[in-house]
């Protein structure tokens, strides 16, 4: 029997792992994959990128990098998110391999065994694994259609007997919920943040992927709002409008806080990947993302109104949803009688995976959920998908009927 540290012992480390088998899973109809479709890459642009990349830079490819990022695409970033209403001049951009780095260095920069965070529930599994590695104690916060329960976070906040380091929230295109926060919401949340001295960690990996243009204010970032006794670390990724493979994110922050981020990173990883960084620069400085996301939000918008009308079509009456406006994901609730679970069992057994909610739950208790993802599935895949789930769904109900009679 080996020692193994505390920190293996994360509750939803095997459901991420679980996660990722289901994603690719051979000859499975999968909604699990909250992940771009292969056949959507944009393999033919980034062809051409390298290819016409100078001698000098193609070399830089092989290279160790800056552990703060490669200076070219730091200000490919700064541009991109002054666009987005970021006080870029007033905080500094740390390049991270993915989001869930920033989330994991955040964590290891501000929190020791025990200290408190606070997230919404349902919260993205990865960031929980991360938070229960570094031994957090964590205290959820239920959301709704609208976002975060203001009043649950007022109390829970008066209730606690010390300060939480951060509050970690998904505002846009929630995963798993597919919800957007309203800017009454993010202005309320704000409003209770302040003064407190909680840091706010914003997650931001689907502002991008809107499906009606007349929305996309609704993205707008609570960074960008200028409160100044609020303090916001703000995390972005590329693995939703350019590949999960590039291993890319970053993390907009003040400079006290940047500077320990940075050594944090060194002695993670020393630097992401230059490869990755030249190639994503390349993409954005060429002004080739906006075509492609414009490509990307034709799609999504397709895949999300095949599978709504499939799940009108078919679900039975007790399984509600809220349809969403943007992101990859549908968030259906079942009667509180059945568990996603079990549902699960018998839906794949049948070919059809999902995520149970079970999995988005801190507590990892709360069953009453499960998660569809559209953006990875082929189109015509979806209404057989739906199909077997359904049929799944309702043989669970019936089951749960003949119990209960």
């Amino acid at each position: 029997m080996y020692a193994f540290s505390k920190a293996v012992n994360s509750m939803h480390s095997e459901d991420v792992k679980q996660l990722m088998k289901q994603a690719s899973g051979k000859n499975l109809i999968s909604f699990a994959g909250g992940m771009p479709n292969n056949d959507l890459f944009p393999v033919k642009q980034i062809d051409e990128i390298y290819n016409s990349l100078p001698e000098d830079v193609k070399k830089l490819c092989f290279q160790y990098g800056p552990t703060s990022g490669y200076p070219p695409l730091i200000r490919s970033l700064e541009s991109y998110l002054k666009n987005k209403g970021l006080a870029v001049d007033d905080n500094k951009i740390l390049i991270t391999t993915g989001s869930l780095q920033a989330i994991s260095i955040i964590t290891q920069e501000f929190v020791n065994e025990g200290d408190i965070i606070l997230t919404e529930n349902p919260c993205f599994v990865g960031a929980l694994t991360v938070f229960e590695t570094f031994g957090a104690e964590i205290h959820s916060i239920p959301i709704d259609v609208n976002g975060i329960n203001i009043e649950a976070l007022k109390s829970k906040i008066e209730s606690l007997d010390r300060k939480p380091k951060f509050l970690y929230v998904t505002p846009n295109y929630h995963n798993p919920a597919g919800i957007i926060y309203t800017p009454e919401k993010k202005r309320e949340l704000l409003e209770v943040l302040s003064g407190t001295g909680i840091i706010l960690v914003e997650d931001d990996a689907y502002s991008d992927l809107y499906f009606n243009g007349e929305e996309k204010s609704l993205t707008r970032a609570m960074k960008s709002y200028g409160v100044k006794d609020v303090e916001i670390i703000y995390t972005g990724s590329f693995s939703k409008i350019l590949g999960p493979g590039f291993r890319l994110g970053y993390m907009l922050s003040s400079e006290e806080i940047f500077e320990k981020a940075e050594t944090v990173k060194q002695a993670l990883d020393a630097c992401t990947s230059s490869f990755m960084q030249i190639l994503a620069n390349e993409f954005l400085a060429q002004n080739k993302l906006e075509p492609y996301l414009t490509f990307l939000r034709s799609e999504y918008l397709e895949r999300k109104n095949m599978l709504q009308k499939y799940l009108k079509t078919y679900m039975p009456e007790e399984v509600t949803w809220n349809e969403p406006k943007g992101g990859f994901y549908v968030w259906l609730k079942l009667p509180p009688h059945i568990r996603s679970t079990d549902i699960f069992k018998e839906s794949v057994a049948k070919g059809v995976v999902f995520v149970t909610g079970r999995t988005f739950d801190p507590a990892s208790q709360k069953d009453d959920r499960l998660r569809l993802s559209f953006s990875n599935m082929p189109k015509d895949q979806i209404e057989k998908g739906v199909i077997i789930l359904s049929k799944a769904i309702k043989k669970v109900l019936q089951n749960s009927k003949m119990q209960i009679s």
